[in-house]
């Protein structure tokens, strides 16, 4: 694929309608002088502003928003407005008549959470995506600019439509529970992060890279949430075969629901019951939320794996920790643990 240099961004509202609502609105206006800060042009798919009661009761038009977004020829981004819950219920306005196979165009797509969803239908399709960031929570952060680490990687993929590496960031930072206008110019507290640490395995491993959110992939396993998640996604067969996932690094991070350790355990054994991690050539993990739960989530990866020679890199700043990184999805990757970089070929 060649470079793209974006010039035109498409924002999608693909989950939750959130960014329809007139409560968000101060953050959106800022999001957007953000944008066209850069010299962007945006635009919003045609339901993308619709709220959260329509989009919830429609998920046929958040699948004709994607299709259009791929179909509009001047738009070289499509940009998720945030996540959500019930992303799923997409596939048969995606999949039934290969709607999306024949609409998928060599674009950027970039969301993260309940939108690991999306790309994994993507990668059913065969288009490289990037995950980690969104519209709502990084381009509209409150503060006075958007947070310097996340702004970097946004800027790489903005200005060469690749990310060649990343590197852990100096700090993390609390989660904001604030979004009111008067949060506006507001900064969360800072704390100084650990960079990457191996937990087991060999320092250097490689492979492309998949994976997404763990509470999002186990709901293609378990019908908790929805009664119907898990007949859905077996229907059209949305997570990848083991011979698809042979070779590749898993990528996982937990949601701001902060999942309690027993939950997080059911969710890594539903994964190792599709029998992934004899066939992985590493696991990437991110940074939990407020590093909550952080001692027993690595001590449940390792029992649950129980595989010591299966590289496992932790806390990596992507998912729902702030700030976030890009992390392509889709291409060849080489984790150097000692040198404290993923660096990633040319796509």
């Amino acid at each position: 694929m060649k470079k793209i240099r974006v010039k035109t961004v498409a924002i999608v509202s693909l989950s939750s309608g959130m960014l329809g609502e007139p409560f968000i609105r101060h953050e959106l206006e800022l999001g957007l002088g953000r944008l066209r800060g850069y010299g962007l042009e945006v635009r919003f798919s045609p339901n993308a502003l619709r709220g959260r009661d329509y989009l919830s009761r429609h998920p046929e038009a958040r699948a004709a928003d994607l299709l259009w977004a791929f179909r509009e020829p001047e738009v070289d981004m499509i940009l998720c407005s945030t996540g959500g819950d019930d992303t799923y219920r997409l596939l048969p306005w995606l999949f039934d008549h290969n709607e999306l196979a024949e609409a998928v165009t060599e674009k950027i797509f970039l969301g993260f959470s309940d939108t690991t969803v999306n790309h994994l239908m993507l990668h059913k399709v065969g288009l490289s995506t990037f995950y980690g960031q969104a519209f709502l929570p990084d381009v509209c952060e409150p503060d006075r600019e958007m947070l310097p680490y996340t702004r970097r990687c946004l800027e790489e993929l903005l200005e060469t439509g690749a990310i060649r590496q990343i590197r852990p960031s100096d700090v993390w930072y609390e989660a904001r529970r604030d979004f009111s206008q008067a949060a506006l110019g507001t900064t969360m507290p800072a704390h100084p992060n650990g960079g990457f640490q191996l937990l087991q395995g060999p320092p250097v491993f490689s492979g492309e890279i998949l994976g997404g959110c763990l509470d999002t992939l186990y709901d293609l396993f378990d019908s908790g949430r929805y009664a119907d998640s898990v007949a859905v996604c077996q229907r059209y067969g949305l997570f990848p075969s083991l011979e698809d996932w042979s070779g590749k690094l898993l990528l996982l991070e937990t949601s701001e629901e902060r999942p309690p350790p027993e939950k997080c355990r059911r969710m890594v054994e539903a994964l190792k019951d599709t029998g992934i991690f004899s066939v992985l050539s590493g696991i990437l993990v991110g940074k939990p939320m407020d590093e909550i739960y952080a001692e027993e989530y690595r001590r449940i990866l390792l029992e649950v794996v129980d595989d010591p020679s299966l590289p496992i890199l932790w806390n990596l700043n992507v998912g729902h920790a702030t700030p976030r990184c890009i992390i392509p999805f889709g291409v060849p990757a080489v984790v150097d643990a000692h040198a404290q970089a993923i660096t990633f070929a040319g796509r």
